[in-house]
């Protein structure tokens, strides 16, 4: 753990996610709330000049990706134990060129719903953090949230979702490696949204 956790100096804006990595990166991808890391590995394995961080507070997930990069020998992998909003705080404008956030908890009862990450406040931080042609990814499975994510998305200047036709949202691209929770979704009925946005000006 010493060697791939994130912490943070008190001075904002003063860690730059390049400088976490031993080996030379090319972009950095940011996966809010990983779970336990089957896509945020997948991932690394398929683009190992990406830096990736990922961010999780609960300890049974940080384990069990510490050992998918322990047995795969990734050395592109950082780990945040803490509230993402902390680290997007503390590193600099248009550093990140993808973010996830995937099933995060819907948080479903209403007087919850400040709780949930998908809000007006994490979007200001990602068009600060995102720059133009760099993509905002989302997925859910649960209806009230996905009406909540478009509400919010689709009122963000910051943001263009990409699709077209309704295919482009209820199936998962290719390169969209699937999560365990996603698979216990779709084996109780639910369907899952799979949203993708860019980043515009």
């Amino acid at each position: 753990m010493p060697s791939v956790e994130i912490t943070l100096s008190t001075e904002e804006g003063s860690l730059d996610p390049y400088d976490l990595f031993p080996e030379s990166v090319e972009e950095i991808w940011l996966e809010i709330g990983f779970g336990a890391g089957e896509h945020l590995t997948q991932q690394a394995i398929t683009n190992p000049t990406v830096g990736f961080i990922g961010c999780e507070p609960f300890i049974n997930g940080v384990a069990r990706l510490l050992a998918n990069v322990s047995e795969n020998n990734m050395s592109n992998v950082r780990i945040f134990r803490d509230d993402a909003r902390l680290l997007m705080r503390a590193i600099p404008d248009q550093c990140i060129e993808r973010t996830f956030v995937l099933f995060p908890d819907p948080w479903p009862k209403t007087r919850h719903h400040k709780r949930r990450i998908v809000c007006p406040e994490t979007i200001e931080s990602l068009c600060r953090l995102m720059p133009v042609g760099s993509e905002f990814r989302i997925a859910t499975d649960d209806r009230s949230y996905k009406e909540w994510i478009l509400q919010y998305m689709l009122a963000a200047e910051g943001f263009k979702w990409r699709a077209q036709r309704p295919s482009d949202w209820r199936t998962r691209p290719d390169d969209w490696p699937e999560t365990r929770y996603e698979r216990k979704a779709h084996a109780a009925g639910r369907q899952c949204s799979y949203f993708m946005f860019d980043r515009c000006s």
